[in-house]
């Protein structure tokens, strides 16, 4: 199994984690965004929209955006679930999944940058402003619904309480990034408090930026 990936790719990043947290064995293989390589004629035959991540399977198979490839390891791997068996439950996590996947994530990515900048010409502070306000606007939406701290003797850790969820593979990419761009967290204790302690195992630590083949080059 291989996955094609950019360090920096939130999406990229999410996948990783899972994999991760699954323990499932693969290989990474690194796509150039920033020299052009998911533009190439050999990368546009696998993934149409030239994007990141892309997902090669053992039997030839070609998974393309992450969704699709979570909602492919969530089914045949499930010795490790991040979706809950009871529906509700299910259905909040796709609920604060969305927040980031439908309406923060596609506006702020890469190429939505580059195009404010180079197409219409927007100023780095106007850019930057741009960025925070989409961030801001979805954590102050989720920052309302995790769960509450329990105190000490029954702190909730993860996004939702004691089990790492897909909210958590996804909200920590998404966090990374504010961090990045220097959103202001101090409004997201919540957020803040899962991030630390998503961060503290090993498989979020390996799934990190800093920490893939491709971030020196």
């Amino acid at each position: 199994m291989k996955l094609l990936t950019y360090f920096r790719s939130s999406a990229a990043y999410r996948v990783r984690i899972a994999l991760n947290l699954k323990g499932i064995k693969h290989e990474l293989v690194p796509v150039n965004l920033l020299k052009g390589e998911h533009q190439s004629a050999d990368y546009i035959a696998l993934q149409p929209q030239g994007l990141v991540p892309c997902m090669q399977l053992d039997n030839g198979e070609v998974l393309t955006q992450s969704g699709a490839i979570l909602a492919y390891l969530e089914g045949q791997y499930s010795e490790y679930p991040l979706m809950p068996n009871d529906l509700m439950a299910a259905v909040k996590v796709r609920s604060l999944v969305d927040i980031i996947a439908c309406d923060i994530h596609p506006v702020n990515n890469l190429r939505i940058l580059k195009y404010l900048s180079n197409e219409l010409t927007i100023e780095e502070k106007q850019k930057q402003q741009w960025y925070r306000h989409w961030i801001e606007q979805g954590f102050r939406a989720i920052e309302s619904q995790l769960a509450p701290d329990g105190g000490p003797a029954n702190q909730a850790q993860y996004a939702l309480g004691e089990n790492i969820t897909m909210v958590d593979v996804y909200l920590i990419p998404q966090v990374y990034n504010a961090l990045r761009f220097e959103v202001d967290m101090g409004p997201f204790p919540k957020i803040m408090r899962v991030y630390q302690a998503c961060n503290e195992l090993q498989a979020f630590i390996q799934a990190a930026p800093e920490n893939q083949p491709d971030s020196t080059l």
